[in-house]
């Protein structure tokens, strides 16, 4: 006896085929477009390579953007915690020197301070989790206050100055090369292949789309929703440390300014790469095609010299345009 394969589940499925991958067919419109525009200036090897290399840092926060996100959470602090894991990192990681009395009797490896900005993230992030957690404080309210109280830490650890005079084995995070391929874009490689793991393949990953898809039914089911508050909010401090040592590295100082507005960027690289904020939807992949479309932008703007100005109205109507498609889809 045999059976036949009904005609609807041999039909492909191409409603289902775009509105999963038409977020690459948008990248590669973009390339094409920008290409075209530039005089191929955009499609040069350096310039596709410094892309990247920009977009590291954006494309390491959003995804633990996306882990937030997809629990139905938001996190607004990214950018101050960079800021505070920035200066700690640079402050132990300087080169004692005539003018820099306050670190002549410590020289410590670079490693040191490296760490210490990944432990300071991780750290404020823990908090962020630990008010939503334990205090059951909407996940806006929590980083929007942490978002004002670490900008201020940094400032007030770094006295309102860049700490400069930075050890050469720190500044290689963010200016080294390993053969043709820059240290950042190495990083940002290895933290996307082990937060799709993460996402995909871990009993965390299961409950976080499980705890985003329908609160109440997670709870029934036996899941932990205060550790998993917990381990997103903790992830995604730990994540803006390592952009913040990133981008301190990138520039030889650690700016208490660094990150500002980044949080913007990384939640838009989440959302345009399919990340709801209705909870429960979202893919890694999706959100560093996402990030790779804000660089893309960005560095085309610059380079058909459009004013910056003008450059923060595209990047706003490409947050809203995302959220219209996004609530349009789940409808």
């Amino acid at each position: 006896m045999t059976t036949e394969t009904p005609v609807a589940a041999r039909a492909f499925d191409l409603a289902g085929f775009i509105k999963k991958y038409a977020i690459i067919g948008i990248l590669l419109l973009f390339i094409v477009l920008l290409a075209a525009l530039t005089a191929g200036k955009f499609l040069q090897a350096q310039n596709l390579i410094n892309v990247i290399r920009q977009v590291s840092a954006i494309g390491i926060i959003a995804i633990g953007m996306t882990f937030v996100i997809i629990a139905r959470g938001i996190d607004l602090s990214v950018g101050s915690i960079l800021a505070v894991a920035a200066v700690v990192g640079s402050s132990l990681a300087q080169l004692p020197t005539a003018s820099n009395k306050m670190y002549a009797g410590l020289q410590l490896p670079a490693i040191v301070g490296i760490l210490a900005g990944l432990a300071v993230g991780a750290l404020l992030g823990l908090v962020n989790g630990s008010l939503v957690a334990g205090f059951h404080i909407a996940p806006f309210i929590a980083t929007l206050g942490m978002m004002t109280a670490a900008r201020g830490m940094a400032l007030i650890y770094s006295g309102g100055r860049p700490l400069s005079t930075l050890d050469p084995a720190y500044n290689w995070v963010g200016q080294g090369d390993l053969g043709p391929i820059p240290v950042p874009i190495i990083i940002f490689a290895l933290v996307a292949i082990l937060a799709h793991l993460m996402l995909t393949r871990t009993r965390f990953g299961r409950h976080v789309f499980a705890y985003g898809g329908n609160e109440q039914a997670a709870r029934v089911s036996g899941i932990n929703v205060s550790r998993i508050n917990l381990g997103i909010f903790t992830l995604t401090g730990l994540l803006a440390g390592l952009a913040g040592v990133m981008l301190s590295a990138r520039i030889g100082s650690g700016n208490p300014q660094l990150g500002t507005g980044i949080e913007l960027d990384a939640i838009t690289a989440a959302v345009i790469g399919g990340t709801s904020f209705s909870g429960g939807i979202g893919t890694i992949w999706g959100t560093i095609v996402g990030a790779l479309i804000i660089g893309i932008i960005n560095n085309g703007l610059d380079l058909l010299n459009v004013s910056p100005f003008m450059q923060q109205v595209v990047k706003g109507a490409i947050i809203v345009i995302a959220i219209i498609i996004d609530e349009r889809k789940n409808r």
